[in-house]
């Protein structure tokens, strides 16, 4: 467990002496090397392997050469989690990204390339234990669903083919993985929680897209037209995530979830300001409202997680 503390505060305050300050000082300067050593090797071995790949230019040797650098970075992160614990999830990462890419290739943006990826993922996951794996399955799982992201200049786009799908299948994920979290032992609940989020996050993507253009299933075009064959009306989305935004905030604050409590109020300030926009449009009054419920969403966002006290643990007998 990472805590973070202002030590030079709490030597004014005289809550540490001298000595209990410099001893503190001197772990951090410790770690601060230690990171710092660890990204430099991290930037050379991303530099290599995209050197490699630049020069064979081929989707099997990228899920060759992907899959080393997995094992390696798994490898080093279990042997060496304290001293070279970034090093090897700097090369876990870029090794999963090469040969995920390679796959994908491989099944030419096929349904199977992205299940194998999201299995291989989460298989890799739970083995080394690791949280950024566990979410990329569940990204690989939405793009298997028709989910992707591209950039143009100065625009970023965002696509949920299939807005009712995503819903429902990380509406159900995310409550599966939590309902798994509290049956399992500590090493692995935090999986299933980051699991839970990344899904919790997709379906409301998915909301999103579907307030917007509705859903017309798999029977939509190529060659979209805005609402245009909708089979669900983009204003059964709006009601829905409204209330699902509701229902699942009420529950999250209940249950003292703060993640989950501020990442409902984000999505419900995008909600009020999409739905705000489309029937207000931008004139200088609207911005001016907009501006100044932004503030109290804010603040009241603020005063939410000041109020929140951490869960109590029971003493040892």
């Amino acid at each position: 467990m990472k805590v973070v503390l202002d030590i030079d505060r709490l030597l004014r305050e005289g809550r540490l002496t001298d000595a209990e300050h410099a001893r503190l000082k001197a772990f951090a300067a410790e770690d601060t090397g230690s990171l710092a050593f660890n990204i430099l090797i991290g930037f050379g071995v991303v530099a290599t392997a995209g050197g490699a790949l630049a020069l064979l230019q081929s989707a099997d040797a990228s899920i060759v050469l992907g899959a080393i650098l997995s094992g390696a970075g798994m490898m080093i992160g279990a042997n060496h989690p304290r001293r070279w614990g970034v090093l090897g999830s700097i090369v876990l990462l870029v090794g999963t990204i090469m040969a995920a890419g390679g796959i994908v290739i491989r099944a030419e943006g096929g349904l199977a390339g992205f299940l194998l990826v999201a299995a291989l993922s989460l298989a890799g996951g739970i083995w080394a234990q690791s949280g950024l794996l566990v979410a990329i399955s569940a990204l690989a799982l939405s793009a298997a669903a028709g989910a992707a992201t591209a950039y143009g200049h100065a625009m970023y786009v965002l696509v949920i083919r299939q807005p009712t799908v995503t819903v429902v299948l990380f509406g159900v994920s995310s409550w599966a993985a939590y309902v798994l979290s509290l049956r399992l032992r500590a090493g692995y609940r935090h999986l299933a929680i980051v699991f839970a989020r990344t899904s919790l996050f997709l379906v409301n993507l998915g909301f999103w897209v579907g307030s917007l253009w509705g859903d017309s299933l798999w029977l939509q075009d190529d060659d979209w037209a805005f609402q245009s064959g909708q089979l669900i009306p983009y204003w059964v989305f709006v009601i829905a995530w409204a209330l699902g935004l509701l229902a699942t905030g009420v529950w999250a604050a209940r249950a003292n979830r703060r993640w989950v409590v501020n990442l409902l109020a984000v999505f419900g300030a995008i909600h009020f300001y999409t739905q705000y926009f489309e029937l207000l449009g931008a004139s200088p009054a609207a911005i001016l409202l907009a501006g100044l419920v932004a503030v109290g969403i804010a603040l009241a966002i603020a005063r939410y997680n000041l109020g929140v006290k951490p869960p109590q643990v029971a003493p040892a007998a």
